[in-house]
């Protein structure tokens, strides 16, 4: 097996690890600075050794400063963690207001979740995806078309048809 060279800002090469001592501290600095935990240092730490990693495998060149090429990334790390923290605190926030909605009961909750997801289940598995990341993840129709590498409109189409089938579901068992 080759172990390709990485060099490092000053030019001098390195085979296994592509960060040293002192870039990992930055690395780990510039995520703390970012808002991440401690907790979840050492995997922001790797995210950054592997990025490097992969563009090396890639072919590309080392940056002439990998120092420098370490902190932007972990920060834009940092950015992405408090980007999805905030899309979980928004799905907690919706599934807590579905939780408190216009049921009296908690069996007639309990009722409406298990015959939705007996709907879910009878979907297709296209439109089943469709559904759960328009309204369970709450991504926008861009981004789940994004995700999946299909057109918008085939999203929305996929949508339709499975809300139509949810709902004819629900009425036919009398749930609503």
């Amino acid at each position: 097996m080759l172990r390709r060279k990485v060099r490092r800002g000053a030019g001098e090469a390195v085979g296994d690890d592509p960060l040293d001592a002192a870039q990992e501290r930055r690395v780990r600095a510039v995520l703390a600075l970012g808002g991440v935990p401690q907790a979840d240092l050492p995997d922001g730490v790797q995210q950054v050794r592997l990025r490097l990693l992969e563009r090396a495998a890639s072919g590309r060149e080392a940056p002439r400063d990998v120092s420098a090429w370490a902190a932007v990334v972990a920060s834009n790390l940092a950015m992405d963690w408090h980007r999805a923290k905030r899309r979980q605190e928004r799905i907690g926030e919706r599934l807590a207001a579905l939780r408190q909605s216009d049921h009296p009961s908690g069996e007639d909750t309990s009722l409406l979740s298990l015959a939705v997801a007996r709907g879910l289940d009878a979907l297709p598995d296209a439109q089943r995806q469709v559904v759960v990341l328009r309204f369970y993840a709450d991504l926008p129709v861009r981004g789940i078309a994004e995700e999946l590498g299909v057109p918008e409109g085939t999203v929305k189409s996929r949508l339709h048809t499975a809300v139509r089938a949810l709902r004819a579901r629900l009425h036919e068992d009398e749930v609503v």
